[in-house]
């Protein structure tokens, strides 16, 4: 045993050397690990600005630097089989935390293919997997997104990449539509020249695409128009357009003597009915007849007074953007886009 001992003593000497250059030449590649990886993947930032691809690849690369310095360090004190262990258990290792973790890969995947494509940038609009909302923040793990109700809603990337994503914010042309009905009495391309009127008169709606009204459908009771029209949504909100423009619409229609009725209801009595005719025919009190005549008229010079006036329109995106902004991040980590 002494032999044996004095053997391996003096074995370990003469390989202290070869250990000291192994350690040594390790601790170099790791302390140049970092640099490297920078040096390395700097051409990559030609091809691609997508800092996360940037971060990935820098760190993939600084890994493969510092286990070739273990590497050699391993094969350097006689330990060969170990080293060839250790390098082929790290892709066993691989695999199985690939399998573990098969949905937190499939995200971090997703997000380096959304930082890629890029179908949406912060601050957009968008419409994804049943939620519509501004993008606050995009993580390697999941999008952030900010309702028209101020909810945060953190929906995984793996979700958006496989779901279809309608940009809002990507055309700032949007069309919006509504439909509005008039008497068989009244005269439809009368009709028709009063809502083109109102909407060519009108700031919010664009001349390019022109605006268009067109017979929609011939009720039971009226004939509907379809009014269609464009907006800059970047600019203006969709709803508050239309609004604005139904009110005057139908203002100007009554201004006209264009009717609205109601829809027709038929009401059968099976039994009949009993009419007395009177012989005294009622006269309406001339103070209810005011009364009602200057009710209407302060409406209309209300609605004309507010009409010329320049009305709140401004899109409500830019409130959601507001307070997606001033509002606490509800999950830590950096942007991607």
């Amino acid at each position: 045993m002494w032999h044996e001992m004095q053997a391996l003593w003096l074995q370990t000497l003469n390989a202290l050397p070869l250990i000291g250059l192994g350690l040594g030449l390790f601790l170099v590649m790791y302390w140049l690990a970092r640099p490297l990886s920078r040096l390395l993947v700097r051409p990559l930032a030609l091809v691609t600005d997508s800092q996360l691809i940037l971060v990935v690849v820098r760190r993939l690369v600084s890994v493969l630097i510092m286990l070739l310095g273990l590497y050699i360090f391993l094969r350097l004190a006689g330990l060969t089989q170990f080293a060839v262990a250790i390098v082929s258990g790290t892709g066993v290792m691989g695999l199985i935390i690939g399998f573990s973790f098969k949905d937190i890969a499939e995200n971090f995947i997703s997000s380096l293919l959304l930082s890629v494509q890029k179908p949406f940038k912060l601050d957009d609009v968008i419409d994804v997997a049943g939620q519509m909302g501004v993008v606050k923040q995009v993580t390697a793990r999941a999008t952030t997104l900010v309702d028209f109700d101020g909810n945060h809603i953190q929906i995984p990337n793996a979700v958006i990449y496989k779901s279809i994503i309608r940009n809002v914010t990507a055309n700032p042309k949007v069309r919006g539509q509504f439909k509005i009905g008039i008497g068989y009495d009244s005269s439809i391309v009368e009709a028709q020249k009063i809502a083109m009127q109102i909407m060519q008169d009108a700031d919010a709606v664009l001349d390019d695409p022109e605006p268009q009204v067109l017979v929609a459908e011939l009720a039971s009771s009226s004939v509907v128009l379809q009014v269609y029209y464009w907006v800059d949504g970047h600019q203006y909100a969709l709803a508050k357009v239309s609004s604005m423009l139904m009110r005057l619409i139908m203002r100007e229609f009554e201004t006209k003597q264009i009717s609205m009725p109601d829809d027709a209801r038929e009401v059968i009595f099976p039994q009949g009915i009993v009419v007395h005719q009177s012989t005294a025919s009622p006269e309406k009190s001339p103070s209810v007849e005011a009364s009602h005549a200057e009710l209407q008229a302060t409406s209309l010079v209300q609605d004309q007074n507010t009409a010329s006036q320049t009305e709140e329109l401004s899109s409500d995106a830019q409130d959601i953007r507001k307070q997606a902004r001033q509002a606490p991040t509800p999950e830590a980590g950096q942007n991607i886009l």
